[in-house]
């Protein structure tokens, strides 16, 4: 029925306050007659009382006193504030002497009988010269103030200042609602703007906070999920890019052989296949890196867990690594104590995340330099590292070394490198529910650390 947000906000507001204004309203109303007809009937039952008394002193007794009740009531002066009672036949009452006798009660079939004391609680004591002469109860009932008199005009004021006092009531909660409705339903439309806008491919859309509240809350998430996605979405863009480029390079030299090879323009020779070998290689480790990046993404990358002793690991990695150490002249280093705790890891895939680390640290390690492999264990977990005295990575390189296609160093950009050795490690590691980082500092070197869980064996 309603679309708008802010108008059934407001709606709601003015629901609540019509609401709370009927309650008080015919509440108020009630109390004011209860108390109203209350207060009558004390004045009433005071100059009653009174009169009565008045009529023992004269007659010396209740002889008669049946026969006077009417003229008694007419006694009843104005009351104060200029109220009075018209209706003067007054309200019923039980009169009753001191042995407890009913001898007057507007139930006639009662006159004559006794009553107990627990039926005089409430009763008004009448007394003449100190002495109990009797009781006096009033029964309550239920008055109809008549219009034009003075009661009814009491009543008639105090109704109408209620109602007008719950108009204004009203009239406050559609103000007030319809001024915090814009306001809060503000923030909500601009978020709804963005969300158009986002919608429409055009990422970074931010939204101004304009509160702490939840809204504010979502409206700094915005802002957020918006940044991210023009990072995402350019990150996407850029590793199309980067997957055509890799792609083109090898497929340019197969298709420009193999076209060589058909037109008979080059012979069939031994280094031609060769070449030809070694770009649909290149092609293929590419492509088998795009699918393992995959899989990590998805969850779904198979890891073969089996608790393994680190000082183990280190040794068979560093045994692999041991002649392409020498033959660049570099000292390959391994510190890992043997009693460290075993870790529960895929041999093979972490293997290849720590051949990755090596490879890269002799890459960007002269000769006399040293590559260490260490490990550690602090705190309940196992830490792995790689370092070398190579010229580190620069600060503006740093934090993007893990992205995929990212090459901090230009000239890697040409050498057959696909930049996804780091991003592909870091993929592993997550997926073994454990964390890799990286410090380093120019021509210093730097130092990769990945953190494990120690392994706990279970208990049946």
């Amino acid at each position: 029925m309603f679309r708008s947000l802010a108008i059934k906000l407001t709606l709601a507001f003015v629901l609540v306050g019509l609401t709370g204004s009927i309650l008080v309203t015919v509440i108020v109303q009630q109390r004011t007659r209860t108390a109203f007809s209350t207060f009558i009937m004390s004045q009433e039952q005071q100059v009653l009382a009174r009169n009565l008394i008045l009529y023992y002193q004269t007659y010396g007794s209740w002889a008669g006193v049946a026969n006077e009740v009417a003229t008694l009531q007419a006694y009843i002066p104005p009351q104060p504030g200029g109220f009075h009672n018209q209706s003067l036949e007054g309200s019923p009452f039980t009169l009753v002497a001191t042995d407890r006798s009913i001898v007057y009660s507007d139930r006639t079939n009662e006159i004559g009988q006794k009553i107990n004391k627990n039926e005089l609680n409430g009763a008004i004591t009448l007394q003449s010269n100190s002495q109990t002469i009797g009781w006096l109860v009033l029964t309550p009932v239920r008055r109809d103030f008549t219009p034009n008199t003075p009661e009814g005009n009491f009543l008639s004021t105090v109704n109408r200042a209620t109602l007008l006092s719950a108009l204004v009531a009203i009239l406050l909660a559609l103000a007030l609602g319809g001024l915090l409705a814009f306001t809060m339903t503000r923030s909500l439309r601009d978020l709804t703007d963005a969300t158009v806008e986002i919608a429409k491919g055009k990422f970074g859309k931010q939204v101004k906070v304009r509160s702490q509240d939840e809204i504010g809350e979502l409206a700094v998430s915005f802002n957020q999920m918006s940044v991210d996605l023009e990072k995402a979405t350019k990150a996407r863009q850029q590793m199309t890019a980067d997957i055509a480029h890799d792609l083109r390079s090898p497929l340019s030299v197969i298709t420009g052989y193999a076209e060589a090879l058909s037109d008979s323009k080059l012979p069939g020779t031994q280094e031609v296949y060769n070449i030809l070998l070694q770009e649909t290689k290149h092609l293929d480790h590419l492509v088998d890196a795009l699918r393992l990046l995959t899989l990590a993404d998805t969850g779904e990358l198979p890891l073969n867990l089996q608790p393994t002793s680190p000082h183990a690991l280190l040794e068979r990695v560093a045994a692999r690594h041991a002649i392409a150490a020498d033959a660049r002249h570099i000292e390959l280093h391994i510190e890992a104590p043997e009693e460290l705790p075993l870790v529960n890891v895929d041999v093979e895939r972490m293997s290849q995340v720590l051949d990755n680390l090596i490879l890269n640290a002799f890459r960007y390690t002269s000769e006399g330099g040293q590559v260490s492999l260490e490990a550690g264990s602090i705190n309940g977990q196992v830490q792995i590292m790689v370092s070398d005295t190579g010229k580190g990575i620069t600060p503006e390189d740093l934090p993007h070394i893990f992205d995929r296609f990212y090459r901090g160093d230009k000239s890697r950009q040409h050498n057959g490198e696909s930049g996804l050795g780091l991003a592909i490690a870091k993929s592993i590691v997550e997926a073994h529910h454990a964390r890799i980082t990286v410090t380093s500092e120019p021509d210093q070197g730097a130092k990769f650390t990945i953190s494990l869980d120690a392994y706990i064996p279970t208990t049946i």
